[in-house]
């Protein structure tokens, strides 16, 4: 039985940690380095940086916050935001991250997620899929830009698609349930969790410690992402992996 990944998400704007609610009104929460080693020492599993304004004046920025980090922390690291080429692929990659998240390159250019998998191999090629449901209750649409723009596309459909171009793991987002503190989109995780066969990152809504275990429990997901939590100490990743291995949830102490 795979343990059960935790993963705290540093949302990295002009080389700040931030958070806000539906990548609104965002808050200066700190230095992303000190942050990603402080959770390394926590117990997390992996971390996931989003540039989520992804400038192209961010970039350099990027680079050099990907390789501080990289030589602080021991565990994986995810970076995602503004990556569009199998160049900027190799720079963040050579920079020290593990794998690459790609969201709108992914949905302007599917071949990307294809080429990336083959030149640099599937486990680190990650597509986020940011989900809203129809306004009709009939499935879910991928929308991009910060949930700015729907695609049109349907969630499942392309979570199918990204899966048979080589992706290794999905980073699956509900815009429904994002900075809400609800819960996890269950509904929304299951459906995608059952359409694939790689692994599924569940992020979005998580309030409360019981909320980790919900997932676990009714998704098939194999990690759990969540923010403001973590960054505002209302929880510490020990106490939520103590409170998973009690529930009977297989997890990395």
């Amino acid at each position: 039985m795979l343990t059960k990944r935790i993963i705290p998400c540093l949302d990295v704007n002009m080389g700040r940690v931030v958070k806000g609610i539906n990548f609104v009104d965002l808050k200066d929460v700190g230095n992303p380095v000190e942050i990603a080693e402080f959770y390394n020492k926590e117990g997390a599993d992996e971390i996931v940086f989003l540039d989520i304004t992804a400038t192209s004046d961010g970039r350099k920025t990027m680079i050099d916050v990907v390789k501080k980090t990289a030589e602080k922390i021991f565990i994986p690291l995810t970076v995602g935001g503004g990556i569009r080429t199998l160049d900027d692929f190799r720079d963040i990659l050579k920079a020290g991250a593990d794998k690459i998240s790609i969201n709108s390159s992914a949905v302007k250019d599917p071949e990307l997620v294809k080429k990336a998998a083959e030149k640099f191999g599937s486990q680190c090629v990650v597509v986020a899929i940011d989900g809203r449901k129809r306004p009709d209750g009939s499935g879910w649409n991928v929308v991009i830009a910060g949930g700015r723009i729907d695609t049109g596309l349907d969630a499942v459909e392309w979570a199918k698609k990204v899966t048979a171009l080589g992706c290794g793991e999905i980073l699956l987002t509900s815009m429904d349930a994002d900075g809400t503190k609800n819960g996890y989109d269950i509904e929304f995780t299951s459906a995608i969790t059952a359409a694939v066969n790689i692994p599924v990152i569940a992020s979005g809504g998580c309030g409360n410690i019981e909320h980790f275990y919900e997932v676990f429990q009714n998704t098939n997901c194999d990690a759990a992402l969540a923010a403001s939590l973590f960054h505002y100490r209302e929880l510490t990743i020990k106490e939520v992996k103590n409170y998973l291995k009690d529930k009977g949830v297989s997890v990395r102490l």
